[in-house]
């Protein structure tokens, strides 16, 4: 289930099995309505959140951060590389007029190769630097997705001209963690539609 949320239009995704347990991935809701619909949804569906992941440490994508770990008694699970991102995040947010205060620190850190179970299910951890240091992918090869984060989108790749971004870095990362998997295989992106990896193959003008 994916949910757009605040003035950046960020993707949250709740990622569940049939057995209720869940992930909440990139918990953006930044507004009291956007809280509302989010925890909501998770209650009225009886699910059981197990984990919450950041694929990268913008502040757009952790602004909800607070509200799901004190709401379910977790801690941001993020690759250690994310560390300058999430210790200037306060000043960052505050260029776009996005207030985080007593920013919950991650202690849970994922690497390349890792699996992220909830209840029956599990997806892997692809380390996948550019757009920002500590950027990671979630791959469910069960399911056939790809959660990318802001690595790829439909006919676009993530932002390089902020701190720690790197045009080769990432475009090293999408050729060698993402085009690796197969083309019918749906990449759900940290902001608009979704795609495939075949797709995005042969019709993304940034890695032509």
């Amino acid at each position: 289930n994916r949910f757009v949320f605040n003035s950046f239009g960020v993707n949250t995704y709740i990622l569940a099995d049939e057995t209720g347990k869940c992930l909440v991935v990139d918990p953006a809701c930044q507004y009291q309505g956007e809280e509302t619909e989010l925890l909501g949804f998770i209650t009225g569906n009886n699910l059981d959140p197990v984990g919450m992941v950041n694929t990268h440490f913008h502040v757009d994508h952790i602004v909800g951060n607070n509200l799901v770990c004190k709401t379910y008694n977790l801690r941001p699970q993020c690759h250690k590389s994310s560390k300058m991102l999430w210790e200037t995040v306060a000043e960052f947010g505050a260029a776009f007029g996005i207030k985080i205060e007593n920013l919950i620190i991650p202690k849970d850190f994922l690497g390349e190769g890792d699996l992220i179970s909830f209840g029956n299910s599990s997806v892997e951890v692809r380390y996948t630097p550019g757009h920002a240091d500590g950027s990671i992918c979630l791959v469910n090869h069960a399911e056939r997705y790809v959660v990318a984060g802001d690595v790829l989108f439909r006919e676009s790749i993530g932002r390089t001209d902020l701190p720690t971004g790197n045009y080769n870095t990432l475009y090293q990362s999408i050729t060698t963690k993402l085009f690796t998997l197969p083309d019918d295989y749906t990449v759900y992106p940290g902001h608009g539609p979704e795609t495939t990896i075949g797709f995005e193959k042969t019709n993304n003008p940034f890695l032509g």
